[in-house]
């Protein structure tokens, strides 16, 4: 099949994001990233050593041809020729789509050595860029088909343990749409929402990225706030262990990650308050925890721009409240320092009145 180059109705998945050109011989970096051949050797011929779209220090140069996007041109090639001969302008999503249902089907009542062969091909990640690619206000009746086909789909080459993959949740756009999906999909497609946070070795394996304070962990820390937009999915989080890896992803930042990394501590800490609403069993966790309540302390004042301050004072107050032990540690990691400077700077008037609350609370324990 030969390529032809069109400039407008070409699926953004099938363009090349150095040339934004249809792909003509796609291959894959060690990242994940696809690129056309000439486009990528062009740049890594000039002596770049990262992925021009993640920017990671690529620490293995070799291209891998993608021949699951290749066939998919193809495929999606030889539909457009057929239903529009004349190559008018069409929809590229729609036709992206109708393209890949063939291959959904297909894969949903494959055997688990078909699975391993579409991981292989990197079929993965192109199909959660599909579900994951854009939010939408209102899905059509086409629409949430192919999305519960393709989360179904997922959810088979997911339980393979190919977590990597949702390195795609790093991208804010990402985690609004999987929030989307759980909160306006249909029954079904909660449903298996729902599925995917039930699955015991998915939820493990991102646990599991969480200490490690690295891009990969960046995408596991997002993957856990938009999971937990179904409440179902919470109590399977905390079963699984993962506040203590929110506190270890907290509590292991190191003085040179935390100014590149500072951003993400917030979003652990609004994750641990949201977990606290009503579930005894988080409570327990951080105080089973030798850093539980000093990871939260350290956040009480832990960013120029008080990110997760607010989180950091409501969870204390939470854990406190009816606790002499969370109260003893708090003022043992130095929260009463934490809480007169956050009084001082510029954090917001809600922020101070919780934080007078929380001081108040903690000064009969003195």
């Amino acid at each position: 099949m030969s390529y032809v180059k069109t400039e407008t109705g070409i699926p953004h998945l099938f363009r090349c994001p150095i040339s934004l050109d249809l792909f003509t011989d796609p291959v894959t970096l060690c990242t994940g990233q696809t690129y056309d051949r000439p486009s990528i050797e062009k740049w890594l011929a000039a002596g770049n050593l990262t992925c021009p779209v993640t920017m990671q220090k690529l620490h293995d140069l070799s291209i891998v041809p993608n021949h699951t996007l290749r066939h998919l041109i193809d495929r999606w090639l030889e539909s457009r020729h057929q239903f529009n001969p004349g190559l008018e302008t069409v929809d590229p999503d729609r036709s992206l789509v109708a393209t890949l249902k063939k291959s959904i089907s297909i894969l949903c009542e494959e055997s688990t050595s078909r699975c391993s062969l579409f991981l292989q091909l990197g079929f993965l990640p192109l199909l959660l860029e599909l579900i994951l690619g854009k939010v939408e206000s209102e899905l059509s009746l086409d629409r949430v088909k192919f999305l519960e086909q393709a989360l179904a789909c997922t959810l088979q080459l997911l339980a393979n343990g190919r977590v990597k993959s949702l390195d795609i949740l790093k991208e804010d756009s990402k985690q609004a749409s999987l929030v989307n999906l759980c909160k306006q999909g249909t029954n079904k497609m909660k449903d298996l929402c729902a599925v995917l946070g039930q699955n015991r070795n998915f939820l493990s394996q991102i646990i599991i990225l969480l200490p490690e304070n690295s891009e990969v962990s960046e995408a596991a820390v997002k993957a856990i706030r938009s999971l937990c937009s179904l409440q179902s999915n919470e109590w399977n989080l905390v079963r699984e262990g993962v506040v203590n890896g929110l506190v270890a992803h907290i509590s292991t930042l190191t003085a040179e990650k935390e100014r590149r990394q500072r951003c993400l501590s917030p979003i652990a800490v609004s994750t641990i308050e949201r977990l606290l609403q009503g579930n005894a069993q988080v409570k327990e966790a951080l105080l089973n925890n030798p850093n539980g309540v000093s990871s939260l302390v350290r956040m009480v004042f832990g960013a120029s721009n008080h990110e997760g301050s607010e989180s950091a004072v409501n969870s204390l107050t939470i854990i406190c409240s009816d606790s002499s032990l969370a109260r003893e540690r708090a003022i043992g990691a130095g929260v009463l320092t934490q809480l007169l400077f956050l009084l001082q700077s510029q954090c917001s008037g809600r922020t101070k009145t919780k934080a007078r609350m929380l001081l108040k609370m903690l000064g009969s324990s003195v």
